[in-house]
């Protein structure tokens, strides 16, 4: 229901929901009321003063607007709109006097500060500040936290606007930080010292609006005013998290959340985020060849041919890696196949149904997890396979939704009902009668962890018909950010991977890492990293990584999104497509596109519903059949979420991250 309100903010009259704060219905008349510890996400505070306005007609003192609810307004002597002033000499007058308490202890560190240039308090400053100061104390100062790796801390800085302790209590899901003392002895700390055990953690760097916790690893290194921003999309996780990649000349420097209120709101998670180092090492910048057992540095004519040829008249097949994008997929997929070859994207083995779309992505959408009242765990922790999805079930648990899971116990940051690790648990649910959840809102969410086994294709169908039975909505939690689009075009083969690769000569690998290829077959590895693929490899083609080259990415709830280019690839390395249409040429066998955008033409005439970039698709609802169960237990899909892809393993930070995860699970506690 809603309750519509007429109110009057600087004259102007709009209508607004009364359940609307002042702060939010001066947003909406476009009016921008300054704040810092009001957080749209995040519960209210209250305790900043910045955001005050003058209520007409109220108490003769000005009101916090972020936490004054429109309904809470009186109405005029004669029943006239409530009138809200937002420019008045006494709301000027109080926010200054605000700014200055603000100002009283903050150090004067801007030009060694790095949140200088985009921080909240520099800007309200220059709006509200004064230029000299009345206060002639000294100042106080307090001791730095350690957070751990990623969170430079410089809490003298800090304004004790509790964003961050807001954060890390509702969306994070740690209660490790807090405020202690009263008065000037009041401070934000951690628990006894605790460094913070979150995978969601760089978001408070952030949400912080002065310079009291910025990014670690980008300390000194850049002022925003030098970096050129482009708009992207993340591929550590299937998510496919809104970014923002900020370069400095060819290097990347940072990643920042973009806001996107179906896929990720504005949160990423700390791989997202702090992965850049790992763009920069143990990249392939030229082809090589295998002579005589080692490789050695060829150019790209020589490499070609040399790849050509061992493709000519062989049997060959093809493997798309996790990170591919969905150009690269359908023009190796044209290539393979123009070879008389097979090509599968599903490496690790997952039994998703080729071709049923409602199979292998599912009819939910991400945002309908926000109003499912029931919500099912199948082989899968989104704790460490997608943080921010988690981070979001864990708001409609807060919200009043049940969750239930089977599969390993884990901890997910909230309440959950543990139905069992195993099949016979799942077995169990599917024999239950679900007519009780008809018209209750519900999501059931499934692993790969679930699918990979031998009997994946008969867990998948059980969940199917448990979720049909149920009316709830259905999703595949994919690991993999390159695999839906991968399979929107079509690159599978029946029977799976043993299928593809049995009796190839030839294994034309695209950026496939996660998978052991045994002594045999000739390898072809197109890829950015050396990682495991290019050590097994005879020869090596050098590809651009996703911060280099254009490319389609399809979440994992089937939303097709474009990443942009925001630098160049090393040395000689080149773009995906680009590599497979000139081996294509000198296979004789040339592919009909010579541009990306021809390219793009020809996979949205295959497949027309990659063409709605940013929307999701609605999926024909076809249920797997349900076959016969095994007996074994789930067990989830990652075991170490910060070494996933070729370019988290190549970076030193996570490998310090994943280090200290092991640490920390390995400690023992006195009572043990």
């Amino acid at each position: 229901m809603s309750d519509l309100r007429k109110i009057i903010i600087d004259g102007d009259e709009i209508e607004v929901d009364g359940a609307m704060t002042l702060i939010q219905a001066c947003e909406q008349a476009g009016i921008e009321v300054p704040r810092f510890c009001y957080h749209e996400r995040l519960s209210i505070a209250g305790n900043c003063r910045m955001c005050l306005v003058e209520v007409v007609g109220g108490p003769p003192k000005p009101a916090a607007s972020c936490a004054m609810q429109v309904r809470d307004l009186r109405p005029g002597p004669e029943g006239q709109p409530p009138v809200v002033k937002t420019n008045s000499p006494m709301v000027k007058k109080a926010r200054e006097g605000v700014m200055e308490f603000l100002l009283i202890n903050h150090p004067l560190d801007c030009p060694i500060c790095d949140q200088g240039g985009e921080c909240d308090l520099q800007d309200q400053a220059m709006a509200y500040g004064v230029d000299f100061s009345r206060f002639r104390e000294p100042k106080r100062a307090v001791e730095d936290l350690d957070l751990g790796p990623l969170v430079e801390t410089h809490m003298t800085r800090c304004i004790s606007c509790t964003r961050c302790v807001r954060f890390t209590t509702e969306v994070a899901g740690i209660t490790q930080m807090g405020q202690t003392g009263r008065g000037e002895d009041a401070e934000i700390t951690s628990y006894l010292g605790e460094t913070l055990n979150s995978n969601m953690q760089g978001n408070i760097i952030d949400l912080c609006p002065v310079g009291a916790l910025v990014s670690k690893p980008y300390a000194f290194t850049a002022r925003p005013w030098e970096l050129t921003k482009t708009e992207s999309i993340d591929v550590m996780d299937a998510l496919g998290s809104n970014i923002r990649v900020d370069t400095k000349g060819r290097e990347v420097m940072r990643f920042l959340p973009r806001n996107h209120d179906g896929v990720n709101e504005e949160w990423i998670s700390d791989k997202t985020r702090f992965v850049w180092d790992g763009l920069r090492r143990q990249r392939l910048d030229k082809p090589y060849v295998r002579e005589n057992g080692k490789l050695r540095p060829a150019s790209w004519p020589e490499a070609l041919t040399k790849a050509a040829e061992a493709m000519k008249g062989k049997k060959v097949a093809g493997l798309v890696g996790d990170l591919a994008p969905t150009e690269a997929a359908y023009a190796l997929k044209a290539l393979i196949e123009g070879q008389g070859g097979n090509v599968e994207c599903r490496t690790d083995g997952a039994k998703l149904p080729a071709g049923n779309r409602s199979g292998y992505v599912g009819t939910a959408a991400i945002e309908d997890i926000d109003s499912a009242k029931m919500i099912l765990l199948i082989g899968t922790n989104p704790r460490d396979e997608a943080p921010v999805l988690n981070a979001r079930i864990r708001k409609a648990w807060a919200a009043g939704a049940k969750v239930a899971l089977i599969g390993e116990p884990v901890d997910l940051t909230y309440d959950y009902i543990h139905l069992g690790t195993g099949r016979d648990a799942l077995a169990k649910l599917a024999e239950m009668d679900h007519s009780d959840k008809h018209g209750v809102p519900g999501v059931m969410i499934i692993g790969q962890g679930a699918l990979r086994e031998a009997d994946g294709a008969a867990v998948l169908g059980t969940a199917m018909a448990t979720a049909e039975a149920g009316q709830s909505k259905f999703m595949v939690l994919h690991t993999a950010a390159g695999r839906v689009g991968a399979m929107d075009v079509g690159c599978t083969t029946e029977g799976g991977l043993e299928t593809a690769i049995d009796g190839a000569e030839v294994i034309y690998n695209l950026g496939a890492d996660e998978v052991d290829i045994a002594a045999g077959p000739f390898v072809i590895y197109q890829g950015s990293h050396g990682d495991r693929g290019a050590h097994r490899a005879d020869i090596i083609l050098p590809s651009a990584a996703y911060t280099e080259e254009q490319g389609l990415f399809v979440n994992t709830e089937g939303r097709p999104q474009l990443a942009l280019r925001a630098g160049f690839a090393p040395g000689e390395a080149k773009e995906n497509w680009a590599i497979l249409r000139a081996l294509s040429a000198e296979l004789g066998a040339t592919l009909p596109f010579d541009s990306l955008a021809q390219l793009r033409q020809a996979l949205v005439k295959d497949v027309p519903h990659l063409a709605m970039i940013d929307q999701v698709p609605e999926n024909d609802w076809q249920a797997e059949p349900a076959g016969k169960l095994g007996d074994a237990d789930f067990r989830n899909a990652l075991q170490d979420f910060y070494l996933t892809n070729p370019i988290a393993r190549a970076s030193t930070l996570m490998a310090e991250l994943s280090a200290g995860v092991k640490a920390r699970k390995d400690t023992k506690i006195a009572a043990e």
